[in-house]
């Protein structure tokens, strides 16, 4: 059996801890929000999640250039994720008493994994958007629901005889 060249620790430099230290510290201010809200995924989960998208990524984008290209096809990368992510968020979601839980958390799951590879193939544009992105979902919309939510209960209450 032939193996691809083993990578030296003397070649871990900036790009790579770069790339890797991005997706972990994204991952744990994208969790921030569920941890704070006492969701099942907070923090380490979705620290793990982008953490582990970053790594797939970096390993396969390595693989693909020691093998020249040849028998691979990089974008299983993604099949993998997506599986993956699809069965975590899978046993978030539950349905109870006629309202469905953390369905935004699983799908923000899905967003750290994609911010991960992201970061592992060195995307900095697209990992910028989408933290943005994702704290202006989780963190302004929120405070813009509780609002709408507050004058939905004032027009109730004011409704009342």
């Amino acid at each position: 059996m032939e193996l691809n060249a083993p990578t030296l620790i003397h070649w871990i430099d900036f790009d790579l801890v770069s790339r890797l230290g991005a997706a972990a510290v994204l991952g744990l201010l994208l969790g921030l929000d569920r941890e704070i809200r006492g969701h099942a995924a907070g923090l380490r989960t979705h620290g793990l999640i982008c953490f582990s998208a970053a790594a797939m990524t970096v390993s396969v984008i390595a693989l693909y250039m020691q093998i020249g290209g040849q028998r691979s096809d990089v974008l299983r990368i993604y099949e993998a994720a997506g599986a993956f992510i699809g069965i975590i968020g899978a046993g978030l979601i539950v349905f109870s008493r006629g309202e469905v839980h953390n369905l935004t958390t699983a799908a923000h799951l899905w967003l750290a994994a994609v911010i991960g590879i992201a970061c592992g193939a060195a995307q900095w544009p697209l990992v910028l958007i989408g933290g943005l992105v994702s704290l202006v979902m989780l963190t302004l919309l929120r405070i813009a629901e509780r609002r709408w939510e507050d004058k939905d209960d004032e027009a109730e209450d004011a409704a009342r005889p």
